[in-house]
């Protein structure tokens, strides 16, 4: 056992499986107390087994951890509060979170129905929000924590056939950075992880919607990869990421606030999002005919459309 989080409690929020249990397993293979959230449903969060997180919980125990687990749904403010509730009746005190948990009910825009959306927006983004809400009450008071959330390369750079997962994950980013801003005078730092790590969800992503994906940005998968090789250059080890999570939840990482980061393999990336690329000024107001004389000179130049129209069907 490491001693990197000894004395800390972490709450890891859809930790029953995938990623998630590989964070909490992290941080409790470092000295962390872990509450083991999950509501064991299946990746479009319906049906499942509460059981899939008493199994972690044996799993830490028996590398000499301790855990508990927690059953809350995330989608609502009464759980967010119940997760951090569990921390503190067991462990006394709430030190780091992790919002891992999420669905996937993929669909194309136009197909994509109001529940469809709803479910995804709930779990994912409200999902941080209650869970955070919960746990910033009391870090602030103690003035020290630390917050990580998930994001993901659909919120950061879009993915067809992923709207709602897409908004909801460039929703946390935005969270990321606000939460960051208002909890960093009280010692509690919020960062985020876009993780690359073959899970229950990524497996549902079909090997032509990343490739699509590559060749919108620019870097098309040869047609001789097989689909098979396509999903294990997307996808990592699980394993893999945690120990960015654990160095972000522990002291050294006191003034990493607002940060976002990628985590693939033995790849760490830091990002900076929607930053000033091109600028033009003038005096005054811009006239559609300046702007149609001077915009494909100046902004528009080089851009490529990701998604250029395709000749119509014969």
């Amino acid at each position: 056992m490491g001693e990197y989080l000894k004395g800390k409690v972490a709450v890891v929020t859809g930790s029953g499986g995938g990623l998630g249990r590989s964070i909490a397993m992290a941080m409790a293979a470092e000295g962390a107390k872990v509450v083991v959230n999950d509501l064991g449903v299946e990746v479009d969060g319906t049906g499942g087994s509460k059981s899939v997180a008493d199994k972690v919980v044996e799993e830490i125990k028996q590398r000499g951890g301790e855990a508990v687990a927690n059953y809350d749904s995330v989608a609502t403010m009464e759980g967010g509060e119940g997760i951090i509730k569990t921390a503190v009746d067991n462990f006394g005190k709430i030190d780091i979170l992790v919002n891992c948990a999420g669905i996937l009910r993929d669909r194309m825009l136009w197909n994509m129905t109001e529940e469809e959306w709803d479910g995804v927006i709930a779990t994912h983004l409200k999902g941080h929000f209650a869970c955070t809400k919960a746990a910033a009450i009391l870090m602030r008071q103690q003035r020290s924590g630390r917050v990580i959330n998930i994001t993901s390369t659909s919120g950061l750079q879009g993915n067809a056939g992923q709207p709602n997962y897409g908004a909801a994950k460039a929703g946390v980013t935005g969270f990321t950075k606000s939460c960051a801003l208002a909890l960093g005078r009280y010692g509690v730092t919020v960062n985020a992880v876009a993780p690359a790590a073959a899970t229950r969800m990524t497996a549902t992503i079909p090997a032509s919607r990343i490739r699509e994906l590559a060749a919108a940005r620019g870097h098309p998968i040869p047609d001789d990869v097989s689909d098979e090789d396509v999903l294990k250059m997307m996808a990592g080890d699980p394993d893999d990421v945690p120990p960015m999570m654990v160095y972000l939840a522990g002291d050294d990482a006191a003034n990493i606030n607002g940060q976002i980061f990628y985590a693939r393999g033995g790849q760490i990336s830091i990002y900076a999002p929607w930053t000033e690329a091109k600028t033009i000024t003038k005096e005054g107001r811009w006239s559609i005919e300046e702007l149609r004389e001077t915009v494909p000179k100046t902004l528009a130049e080089g851009l490529v459309n990701p998604a250029p129209p395709e000749p119509p069907k014969e």
